[in-house]
């Protein structure tokens, strides 16, 4: 996608729209934002090939001047469709706020209205700013979840409920208001649904390609007693040593060795083996396999063999936040990041969700290693809030190993 162009996607009254998008950019000193449209209208199509037909085609618009915009009337229909981090559904608003706000619901709520308040600027609807103004929380969102807990927070949420409940159709019909779709040329038209149409079809096709590998592979690949039993061997290297301990998925769910939140860590197999002859006292007992894990610790025939997508590595990774995204390394991040989630869910501590939501600082940075995209904004230095907020989360989860 061209920079700093993206195609984004509204959930209207109409249905879902596609447009384009010009995050706030500067240009001779001053700063601008705007949205594919022209003078008092913003222009909405039902899909990207009706899009692609357009941008190909017109000649004047609001977005001429942009400085990247040469590049968008050759991009694709693939490059012009909204990936799921640009759909917006502002229709959706009152079902998600009668919701409880957990961290998802405040991440996909900031989201709705800060693209809503770049409508209402760029739009010049009054309307909007002042249902927006009208209820302090709508402000606090980008902050996560920790204004709304709490009395005082539980009130923010019942209030800014209650706005949406009164007021968000004055929304909505500001912003139909502005919409319109304009013509687009017959011949352009009929090639970019073609393109369409492909790019679903090789999508699709990639997709039942993909299910289809993982299928052969998981034929192929020769079972062991770990895989049999589907409970795993887990190595955790942090600043204070190398950890051996178990996990497994029961029900998707993760459990660990161990109990009411903390882990049996040991520093070798052969300690984690003698213990697993003993251990009756925690939660992988609920594993129907768990047996057969003793009765094979107890008959000295146990390999503990740790798959390399099990060994987590904690350290360095503070020093390497600090220097910012290019310094990250995102097999290493998504690794540990998957650990945390791990041992807090089992633990039932949502404190790692918390932190890696979208809306605060450290989760916008890892969301932005995990899942590149040119078109978001990368999170800028210094980087103290987010090492700060990710030491807090490494010193909890090594809190949680109780060592042998």
């Amino acid at each position: 996608m061209a920079q700093d162009i993206v195609p984004i996607e509204l959930g209207l009254t109409q249905g879902d729209v596609v447009t384009l998008w010009a995050p706030r950019w500067r240009e001779e000193g001053e700063e601008w934002e705007a949205f594919l449209g022209h003078e008092e209208d913003l222009y909405a199509f039902p899909d990207a090939a009706h899009l692609a037909a357009f941008v190909r085609e017109a000649a004047e618009h609001d977005l001429t001047d942009h400085p990247a915009w040469h590049v968008v009337p050759a991009l694709s229909v693939e490059e012009l469709s909204p990936d799921e981090n640009h759909q917006f559904d502002l229709v959706g608003v009152p079902e998600l706020v009668a919701e409880e706000p957990d961290t998802w619901v405040i991440g996909e709520l900031a989201d709705v209205v800060s693209i809503v308040r770049s409508l209402a600027e760029v739009c010049d609807l009054e309307k909007v700013h002042e249902v927006l103004d009208s209820a302090e929380g709508f402000a606090l969102l980008p902050q996560g979840t920790l204004p709304f807990t709490g009395r005082e927070g539980k009130a923010l949420w019942s209030e800014l409920g209650q706005v949406v409940a009164e007021k968000w159709d004055e929304v909505l019909d500001a912003i139909d208001e502005v919409v319109s779709t304009p013509d687009v040329d017959e011949a352009a038209l009929a090639k970019g649904q073609e393109e369409l149409a492909a790019y679903q079809e090789a999508a699709e096709a990639a997709r039942a390609e993909d299910d289809d590998v993982e299928d052969d592979e998981a034929g192929e690949a020769a079972p062991t007693f770990w895989s049999e039993i589907g409970i795993d061997p887990v190595k955790i290297i942090t600043s204070a040593g190398e950890y051996y301990t178990l996990r497994c998925y029961l029900d998707d769910e993760p459990l660990f060795l161990g109990r009411r939140g903390k882990i049996d860590a040991f520093t070798s197999p052969r300690a984690l083996s003698r213990f697993i002859v003993e251990a009756d006292d925690n939660d992988l007992t609920e594993v129907s396999t768990w047996q057969e894990l003793v009765v094979k610790a107890t008959g000295g025939d146990l390999e503990v063999e740790v798959d390399p997508d099990n060994v987590y590595v904690l350290t360095g990774l503070d020093e390497d936040i600090a220097e910012g995204p290019d310094g990250i390394d995102p097999t290493q991040l998504d690794l540990v990041v998957e650990l945390l989630e791990d041992a807090a869910d089992w633990a039932g501590d949502d404190s790692v969700k918390l932190a890696l939501n979208q809306s605060e600082s450290l989760g916008w940075l890892v969301s932005y290693v995990l899942k590149p995209d040119p078109n978001r904004l990368a999170p800028s230095a210094p980087y103290d809030a987010e090492v700060a907020a990710w030491r807090t989360l490494s010193a909890a989860f090594e809190d949680r190993l109780r060592v042998h």
